[in-house]
């Protein structure tokens, strides 16, 4: 676990991140277009997250829900990461997409100013295809 997950995180924000993370297990299994309208009505008024909100939410989801942390966590932990960037007045970009080359795989992130928040991945190593 690197040194950011293991970071200190306050016992509110902990209890918000625990929330979301529920939330967004639960959204995660609705069909693409269904999360789609969900982020974007929840995403009404917000301002545009900073790379560090966006980084603080993700750290926060992280640290709480082992699933979000894991490989298989991506579309739970992006969903959760906006939803908690969303409860501080702010939103990233929410994006889901395929690699650029095979084999095929699909992954979930979220991006500031087209740049992917704490993603193992280099930018352009996966395709938007769903946005919010």
């Amino acid at each position: 676990m690197s040194t950011s997950a293991r970071a200190v995180v306050p016992l509110r924000r902990r209890m918000l991140a625990k929330v979301v993370v529920g939330v967004a297990r639960v959204l995660a299994t609705r069909s693409p277009d269904r999360i789609c309208r969900t982020l974007r009505r929840l995403r009404g008024g917000a301002r545009p997250a900073t790379f560090e909100e966006a980084s603080a939410a993700r750290r926060a989801v992280v640290r709480v829900s082992p699933y979000c942390g894991g490989p298989l966590g991506c579309l739970p932990r992006s969903i959760a990461t906006a939803l908690l960037c969303r409860l501080g007045g702010s939103w990233p970009t929410w994006q889901v997409g395929p690699r650029l080359h095979p084999p095929f795989g699909a992954h979930a992130w979220v991006e500031v100013d087209g740049k992917a928040v704490d993603e193992p991945y280099p930018d352009g190593f996966h395709v938007p295809m769903l946005t919010v």
